[in-house]
């Protein structure tokens, strides 16, 4: 897993993965605004080397926009999607490597 959000965001979760007991946070990433009706969301994502960017985010968005709608009734006005960081192939082996399991 890769801490997403911009500079001081990723060195606070890059921080507390080394704290014993430190909760990972699931949300970091996602901001939602809710109205009456509409809601707004804003998405920040690592993606790895060699997938087409582009392709990446209208396939988010897609999803996002059919589930959010289904789920909640709400019409979703707008979904941006921030890259923060690019993986090479070597980091997200080490990542996937260095991996806890969630459960037990």
């Amino acid at each position: 897993m890769f801490d997403v959000g911009a500079g001081t965001a990723r060195v606070v979760g890059a921080l507390r993965d080394r704290i014993p007991g430190a909760r990972i946070n699931h949300g970091q990433g996602v901001a939602v605004e809710v109205g009456e009706k509409q809601a707004a969301i804003d998405i920040g994502i690592v993606a790895e080397y060699g997938v087409a960017l582009h392709e990446l985010a209208v396939a988010i968005r897609h999803n996002v926009i059919v589930a959010v709608e289904r789920m909640t009734g709400l019409e979703v006005t707008e979904v941006n999607i921030t890259v923060f960081d690019v993986v090479l192939p070597d980091e997200a082996a080490d990542a996937a490597a260095e991996q806890k399991p969630r459960v037990q």
